[in-house]
């Protein structure tokens, strides 16, 4: 698996504007990167892909792989009499990190987005930010611009040393790189187990989109890919997940307490194929593991994450390498538990 490749998608999954509840664009990128991998491919009510690989046996066990395709934004919420434009935050933004960059609107317009003047950076809120795109006045800006738009930090992938990458959008956009490349390794090849690879909508305002898939699919098993904190930077939260630490096993979250069985069977198949791995405990956010593991009746789940600084930045930080420790660790463990070992 080459380096340049997963780079590749990275960069194809970035350069679409996809808000939460806006996701459809990217969902068209990643229908095209995994056509004829799939025995089926469709989109349900909210958006969520699914590509869909069957055992061809009745009763077949499900394996549910999610990871969400949304990301954080804006939406266009007042146009002044001035053409400055103000937006509501949709998903957590973290103002500070926001001010200051370039903008892309999902019609492709671009701007800016700077704090009102006399703005302190300790007083940074959407209530003092504006976009500013170079309009005259609000005629002017109406020409490009309604309310209800959305609008994202503009996409850029950095490549750094010792295949790493910065970049905007890597929550969750890394995570999906995952499941395409496993996906595409998996071509060809008939599944003892009925395998759904979801890419979901809207996980960034309460992962609604892996709640409704979930119920609709009841899996037995599941497995989520997500970015997770980073315990290596200076003076932060101590964590022990770090970037180039290898695939990230989660324990647990804010939301989630992953089934010790599927917890087990990921770090047992980790060390008998010398794949990477850490093991991680987020005390902060959640994913779609959470909805997953209690639709219906339940399933058992867990979660395979990727370690990243400056997380809902536009300069989140990966490794490269710790994502092809996850997709080599996903395909083993897809292996196992179809052998029952789980």
């Amino acid at each position: 698996m080459r380096y340049n490749i997963l780079v590749d998608i990275l960069k194809k999954l970035t350069n679409a504007v996809s808000v939460s509840g806006n996701e459809e664009d990217v969902s068209d990128v990643i229908r095209k990167l995994i056509k004829g991998c799939a025995d089926e491919i469709t989109n349900d009510a909210l958006g969520n892909l699914t590509a869909v690989k069957k055992s061809g046996k009745p009763g077949a066990k499900k394996i549910m792989m999610a990871a969400h395709m949304d990301e954080i934004g804006f939406i266009v919420s007042f146009i002044e009499d001035s053409g400055f434009i103000r937006v509501a935050q949709v998903g957590g933004i973290n103002w500070a990190a926001a001010s200051y960059n370039e903008i892309l609107f999902k019609n492709g317009l671009r701007g800016v987005l700077v704090p009102e003047g006399k703005t302190s950076p300790n007083e940074y809120t959407g209530a003092k930010m504006y976009i500013d795109i170079g309009a005259k006045n609000k005629a002017d800006a109406q020409k490009k611009v309604k309310i209800g738009d959305t609008c994202t930090v503009a996409p850029k992938v950095i490549e750094l040393m010792n295949n790493r990458v910065a970049a905007a959008k890597l929550d969750d956009k890394i995570a999906c790189v995952v499941l395409i490349q496993t996906l595409l390794e998996l071509k060809g090849i008939k599944p003892a187990y009925d395998l759904y690879f979801v890419f979901t909508t809207q996980e960034e305002v309460g992962l609604r989109g892996a709640r409704t898939a979930a119920q609709t699919i009841m899996p037995d098993y599941s497995i989520a890919v997500d970015v997770t904190g980073s315990g290596d930077t200076p003076e932060c939260i101590p964590m022990a997940a770090k970037v180039g630490g290898g695939a990230a096993i989660k324990i647990m979250d804010s939301s989630v307490i992953c089934h010790k069985d599927m917890v087990n069977l990921l770090i047992k198949t980790a060390e008998e194929k010398k794949i990477p791995y850490q093991s991680e405990i987020l005390t902060y956010g959640g994913t779609d593991t959470a909805v997953m593991q209690s639709a219906g009746c339940g399933s058992v789940a867990g979660a395979v994450s990727v370690a990243s600084r400056y997380i809902h930045s536009g300069v989140e930080t990966c490794s490269m390498d710790d994502v092809r420790a996850c997709v080599e660790l996903l395909k083993a463990a897809l292996e196992k538990i179809m052998l029952g070992a789980i």
